[in-house]
């Protein structure tokens, strides 16, 4: 255990996921700290000390961290080489540099699932939209820009040669399009010791077409062979990225019931949002045990839960406004998160209900009621 009292710990992003990594931080004494370019994000106002600086700026980095204790991430697109001098001069980071560089960069992921022999979809690495006209024979298949794609950005469906134009004139990596019965997630917690926690699976079902998560089940409804499987192969990824931290790995399972490797997040993730009411031990929670080097917690589920995103409306930009709020909070066993973003704008993620209920069925219901009654407008719409 550090010596250091309270302990003090860095995020470096102050998006939503830093907003919940900081409610759950009350539980503890430790003394926070957020790096974000803007002053008015989701976690400003709940850190102890916020600061104004560039996440991908070396040297802001750096000095940010330098006076930590540990420091962690809401999102891959940081300054790695910054976390590595942190880290060589006694910082500890969540997780190490080169977990993060590993997964930052889709080409290097999915390298790193065929040289560890961990499933995942055929794939070929294309450099521009030349390369990738070449590429006839592959298709169908995903595309996927190698940096700088987030939340279905950046990733685009090719069935055809003729919709090469649609592809990316960058590095890339065109994968194989997979027969999906499903796509679930499976975090896992690793602490410094190696000792590992797994949550259950969440089921996603996706928005066709914004490609952003509409809402999903946990535990997800799979074959107990299916299950164990998809678990091992999660708990395989953690374990070769050799590295403490909280990781979301997302899995396909294609109709013959093999589970592949879609992509790893390495931190905190909207996988795991059902998780603070749901389960024992929140994903928030898990990674603050984590990085204060206490015991790991219990993943196991109170019960089943469903989240439903909400969304900016369509055709509304501007000041929020949370229309059908007060039906949504009437609801037994539902559980309102805003995120605090005082502006809308269409597909915008503006916060998320998680609802718990025995009946999945009943779960399936009440998560369409949510997503037709709550809506995220412009105020006098």
């Amino acid at each position: 255990m550090n010596q250091n009292y309270p302990q003090k710990i860095g995020i470096l992003g102050g998006g939503q996921l830093g907003r919940m990594l900081l409610q759950a931080a009350a539980n503890y004494v430790v003394e926070t700290y957020v790096l974000e370019n803007d002053e008015h994000c989701p976690a400003a106002h709940l850190c102890h000390h916020f600061v104004k600086g560039n996440i991908r700026d070396f040297d802001t980095v750096y000095h940010f961290g330098k006076n930590l204790d540990a420091i962690t991430i809401e999102i891959e697109d940081v300054n790695i080489d910054a976390l590595d001098k942190l880290q060589s001069e006694g910082v500890r980071v969540y997780p190490h540099p080169s977990a993060i560089r590993t997964i930052k960069n889709k080409i290097t992921q999915k390298q790193f699932y065929k040289e560890k022999e961990i499933p995942t979809a055929a794939f070929v690495i294309t450099e521009n939209k030349a390369a990738l006209a070449q590429q006839a024979a592959f298709l169908p298949a995903v595309h996927k820009i190698g940096e700088g794609g987030y939340d279905g950005k950046g990733v685009q469906v090719i069935k055809s040669e003729g919709e090469f134009d649609k592809g990316f004139d960058a590095p890339s990596v065109l994968e194989k399009m997979v027969n999906m019965d499903k796509e679930i997630a499976v975090i896992v917690a690793v602490n410094d010791k190696k000792e590992t926690a797994i949550y259950p699976s969440a089921q996603m079902i996706f928005d066709p077409y914004l490609n952003l998560l509409d809402y999903q089940l946990s535990p997800a409804d799979l074959p107990q062979q299916v299950l164990w499987k998809a678990e091992a192969i999660a708990l395989k990824v953690a374990k070769e990225l050799n590295s403490p931290g909280l990781f979301a790995v997302e899995l396909f399972i294609d109709k013959n019931g093999d589970v592949l490797v879609n992509e790893t997040a390495p931190r905190v993730h909207n996988s795991g949002h059902h998780t603070i009411e749901a389960n024992y031990c929140s994903q928030y929670d898990m990674l603050w045990r984590i990085m204060l080097q206490y015991p790991l917690g219990n993943t196991d589920p109170i019960l089943p839960s469903a989240i439903v995103n909400l969304l900016g409306a369509e055709g509304h930009s501007g000041n929020a406004f949370y229309e059908g709020l007060d039906d949504i909070l009437k609801l037994e066993n539902a559980f309102v998160h805003l995120y605090g973003k005082v502006q809308t704008k269409p597909g915008r993620k503006m916060g998320h209900v998680t609802i718990m209920h025995r009946d999945k069925t009943e779960l399936v219901y009440l998560s369409n009621k949510i997503k037709h009654t709550l809506k995220v407008v412009t105020k006098g719409s």
